[in-house]
């Protein structure tokens, strides 16, 4: 089957299913977190954002899958070219699981499947475990910053996993008065498509933040943005990451984890 991947959650799971090579095109953010698929010198697309059918087309894949964010209108023009396609829309960590499912069923790597599946959950059952006599601490956790975006909601049940407490409601937008007025006691930042490029200290200094808790005991970081924004075998490392940030007296850096300062 010739795939076309419009984004790297696709591509990431292909990868751990060992089917990359069903891969005919992807996008440049797929190479960002999948740098093997340069070696394939497949053509590279635009995201389910963004992507056209003529270069999808120009690509003569069986299959076009995509998953969110994904803009209706550049879906509906995909589907109208007469397209297979698969539009996968992950809201919780169940939702992940049952979209590794089908991808490994598309592929034939059933059994990889689960293996991934599992990995995830003993990752986080771990983490749970560990975390839950440790204080619990009130989380922001930002996916976009123009407007302020909440995190998405698997990544709320990471946190929750980690021994938080995550402040909002996922995927909602907020201002920077609410999370100020919430005094959080952890803010984390992991931006769409910004990889881990997130002015920590401007942010602070616009939204005049500096009075937060958070800010003052040194508690501000970026994720990098494949690590939670990316609904695949990537969030172990974003959990890493969570649970450092959290308690760093128990859990061991990540070595791309960015803290303020």
């Amino acid at each position: 089957m010739r795939i076309a991947s419009l984004q790297p959650s696709i591509s990431v799971t292909l990868k751990h299913l060992g089917k990359l090579d069903q891969l005919c095109a992807c996008t440049k953010y797929c190479l960002d977190v999948v740098p093997e698929l340069a070696a394939l010198n497949i053509p590279i697309l635009h995201d389910s954002w963004t992507a056209g059918t003529e270069e999808i087309l120009a690509a003569k894949p069986d299959l076009v899958i995509a998953s969110v964010p994904y803009r209706m209108e550049s879906l509906a023009a995909i589907l109208r070219s007469g397209l297979p396609v698969l539009a996968l829309a992950p809201h919780t960590l169940n939702d992940i699981y049952s979209d590794t499912r089908i991808l490994a069923s598309l592929v034939h790597a059933t059994e990889a499947g689960e293996t991934i599946i599992r990995q995830m959950e003993a990752a986080i059952a771990h983490v749970r475990e560990t975390a839950a006599k440790l204080p619990n601490k009130k989380i922001y956790c930002e996916e976009w910053g123009k407007p302020l975006i909440h995190s998405q909601g698997w990544v709320a049940e990471l946190i929750e996993a980690a021994g938080g407490t995550f402040l909002g409601t996922p995927g909602a937008h907020t201002d920077a008065e609410t999370i100020a007025a919430a005094d959080p006691d952890v803010l984390l930042f992991a931006w769409c498509g910004a990889g881990d490029r997130v002015p920590l200290e401007r942010l602070i200094e616009q939204r005049s933040w500096q009075h937060l808790r958070a800010v003052r005991s040194g508690k501000v970081f970026c994720i990098p943005d494949e690590y939670l924004n990316t609904p695949s075998f990537t969030l172990t490392a974003g959990l890493a990451c969570i649970a450092h940030a959290l308690h760093p007296q128990i859990f061991p850096p990540h070595p791309r984890l960015i803290r303020l300062g």
